[in-house]
């Protein structure tokens, strides 16, 4: 029995993010038809992560395990062919018989893109949030680097009223500016629900004098995401990068 690792990309524009849906496209459906097409079973495949719909992914990973002995590079050239232009199949490999694409992950880094201009950017309506108020990138660098470390990350959860563990360790969080373009990089080693969104939403509320730096510790503390910012629209979101070997 093989036990495959597989990296791939997607634009999640035109799905209902990756997991499986019975009323509603999503990536999972997509990838596990075109697998079960190149080996001729139905297979089931198990990904790293969950997406929200419309969220992207630079290096999403998955594995299954399958008796097919077909060589790899074939592998990655049949799939490619028979997957849509919004995926793509970009490297696979051999792995131990123990490894679970979800539960071998020991981190990720997630992206989030702005397009900070007055006029839309007609190249990126649906894969960069059009923000068009002045951004204060010092005052959101500060903010960002108060989140750095271990901490109770309960109030940046969309729904965790019932998840007793909300610890989470947070090892960078960057930003960084070209021209009109921002990128936020968050590295991880494990997100909760919505939880970069609302990280980049309550940045911009901080930008925007709706929340104060200062409130940062209390609203952190209090396990209430009532408290935080708003959750930042899901089109700008990246999945960038998984890590399994260290972070």
């Amino acid at each position: 029995m093989r036990n495959l690792k597989v990296t791939m990309a997607f634009r999640g524009t035109n799905y209902h993010g990756y997991q499986r849906q019975n009323n509603a496209l999503t990536v999972q459906e997509v990838v596990e038809d075109a697998v079960s097409k190149i080996l001729n079973t139905k297979t089931t495949i198990y990904g790293c992560s969950r997406t929200d719909t419309g969220v992207h992914a630079e290096k999403f990973c998955f594995s299954f395990k399958t008796e097919n002995q077909i060589p790899i590079r074939n592998f990655i050239r049949g799939i490619n062919g028979y997957l849509p232009k919004d995926i793509s199949v970009l490297d696979c490999e051999e792995m131990p018989e123990d490894f679970h694409a979800r539960f071998s992950c020991v981190g990720k880094t997630y992206l989030y893109r702005i397009h900070n201009s007055e006029s839309k950017d007609p190249f990126s309506t649906d894969m960069a949030l059009h923000y068009r108020r002045p951004i204060d990138i010092e005052l959101m660098k500060k903010a960002a680097e108060f989140f750095v470390g271990t901490h109770d990350f309960g109030s940046f959860c969309a729904d965790c009223s019932k998840k007793l563990d909300t610890i989470r360790t947070i090892y960078q969080f960057q930003i960084e500016i070209n021209e009109n373009d921002i990128k936020i990089l968050v590295k991880g080693n494990g997100f909760l629900y919505n939880m970069v969104r609302i990280l980049v939403g309550t940045l911009l509320d901080i930008n925007e004098g709706r929340i104060k730096l200062s409130d940062l510790e209390s609203i952190m503390n209090a396990r209430d995401r009532r408290l935080a910012g708003r959750t930042a629209l899901p089109h700008g979101l990246y999945l960038h990068e998984v890590y399994y070997d260290s972070i």
